[in-house]
């Protein structure tokens, strides 16, 4: 897998630049090269004019007295306010603090004064507190000003690690260095990043395979590989059997995720209904096969067939018992089986029952109010995701717009795709069924999911406004097509890859 798409942690950023200091390369080039780089940036996107750099005491002031230098060099008039005396700047940061040979005013308001762009050079993302004093006052002032503001590595007060935001303003740009963060992706900090640059300040990519990074933002080259191809010898079967336990009187959401799964490539879905539903189903499924059941029996009788390769079940389906009777009935198949909706929330007063039936490969997917009437943990999204996948056994995808999927061996992949416009009633169903088309084809749970959630991203991206979850199916063709066109010319670096996780 493509290690372009890792993403480091506070503490495996700071490994990453140990492990760079350790081959020869200084700190003090490290913060050379990321001051140039952030003046840089700055320069390909405005036109000379008044800056002001707002400088903290750590390196990422530093950062800040290496960008301002190389502005005044060329030729913008830069101005210099720090937090704290000048000579508290200790190692490389107090190195290039020296170098600068313009005035340093204190860190007030004034010296935003007629500035046309301000850089945050005040805290990087391993802050742990909310900002405050003078650093939050002043960030304040230059957020309610016009002049843009230019973050390095993270916006202040935002926490690299979890994507908190204590305190933070939004910038219009925020660089930082060799990988982005979760901080970058998760909400809400992710809406303060504004665009993210990553630049290349020198630090080898080996270093990567020593810091073994666990998370990942969701991009094809992760699993782009593992999607199924079809071959000519081929037939439905071997395309996969999806099979849905379908609601009443609810029954708009089994048919969109049947249609999803279809879609998505399984070469037979077949829903599940209760008889009195059956004209509904049918009136409305031509190419899904849809399935009466008298009586609860016929249902198991269905799970015997050999041929059904992966389960659905909880869109539209209730919360009752016999939805949960169902799960665990396709849990003790040890197929793979997928969790959504109301099959979760049915096990809400009953987590144990549902824990302990997970022997084999299996996705939850509930959205956040469905996560905490199933789970009791705490913290960031990524740390709950996590948290829930471990304890669970189960691949668990976190829903939003900025979906969390999370294996139960710790790793996880953080999806930044989704547009606005999937806030809408039923596309929690259709991503349900992609993971179910996808499942059924064989493909493995944890990239399943992964490629799942970025399909369905880019699926409504494609389409823009105006629309609904029942648009989303028909609009995967198109976003298959292209993957399949691009995965053929792309290099595939094979220097890491996820370990197989059912």
């Amino acid at each position: 897998m493509n290690l372009q798409t890792a993403l480091l942690d506070v503490q495996q950023m700071g490994e990453a630049d140990r492990l760079t200091v350790l081959a020869g390369t200084s700190v003090v080039a490290l913060m050379e090269n990321a001051g140039n780089a952030v003046a840089s940036a700055i320069e390909q996107r405005w036109s000379a004019r008044p800056i002001t750099v707002l400088c903290g005491p750590g390196s990422n002031g530093g950062d800040g007295f290496v960008a301002a230098r190389k502005l005044a060099e060329d030729g913008w008039p830069v101005r210099v306010a720090l937090l704290g005396p000048r000579d508290a700047l200790k190692g490389a940061a107090g190195h290039h603090a020296g170098r600068w040979q313009g005035s340093v005013e204190p860190l007030t308001a004034h010296a935003l004064d007629g500035a046309g762009l301000v850089i945050d050079a005040l805290f990087g993302s391993g802050l742990s507190r909310p900002l405050e004093g003078p650093a939050a006052e002043v960030l304040q002032a230059a957020s309610h000003g016009r002049a843009p503001i230019v973050a390095i590595d993270v916006p202040s007060g935002v926490m690299g690690n979890t994507g908190e935001a204590l305190g933070a303003v939004a910038a219009a740009l925020t660089v930082t260095f060799l990988r982005k963060k979760p901080g970058h992706l998760l909400l809400p900090a992710r809406l303060l990043c504004g665009q993210v640059i990553v630049a290349d300040i020198g630090t080898p990519t080996s270093v990567l395979s020593h810091v073994k990074p666990n998370t990942f933002e969701n991009d094809p080259r992760l699993w782009s590989a593992a999607v199924p191809q079809r071959g000519v010898e081929g037939n439905k079967y071997t395309r996969g059997h999806a099979l849905i336990s379908g609601g009443y009187p609810i029954t708009g959401a089994a048919r969109m995720a049947a249609r999803a799964a279809a879609r998505a490539g399984a070469g037979l879905t077949t829903i599940g209904v209760p008889e009195i539903a059956l004209p509904i189903y049918a009136a409305s499924l031509t190419s899904v096969m849809v399935k009466p059941l008298a009586v609860p029996e016929e249902f198991n009788h269905m799970l015997e067939d050999p041929r059904v390769s992966a389960f659905l079940i909880g869109p539209g389906a209730g919360t009752g018992e016999s939805t949960r009777t169902r799960a665990l009935a396709m849990l003790a198949t040890g197929r793979p089986t997928l969790l959504d909706a109301d099959a979760l929330t049915a096990f809400q007063h009953d987590r144990a029952s549902l824990e302990k039936a997970i022997l084999g490969p299996c996705v939850l997917t509930p959205h956040e109010g469905e996560f905490r009437r199933l789970f009791d943990f705490s913290g960031d999204k990524l740390t709950r995701a996590r948290a829930a996948a471990s304890r669970s056994g189960a691949v668990v995808v976190l829903k939003g717009a900025d979906t969390v999927i999370a294996s139960t061996d710790g790793q996880a992949i953080i999806n930044s795709n989704a547009p606005p416009t999937l806030a809408t009633a039923g596309s929690g169903d259709v991503l349900s069924g992609i993971v179910l088309g996808l499942l059924a084809q064989g493909m493995l749970p944890f990239l399943a999911a992964a490629a799942a959630v970025w399909i369905h991203g880019a699926a409504a991206a494609e389409f823009g406004p105006g629309l609904l979850a029942e648009d989303l199916p028909d609009l995967l063709p198109a976003v298959l097509r292209q993957l399949e066109a691009s995965r053929a010319s792309e290099a595939q670096d094979t220097s890491f890859t996820f370990r197989r996780t059912p």
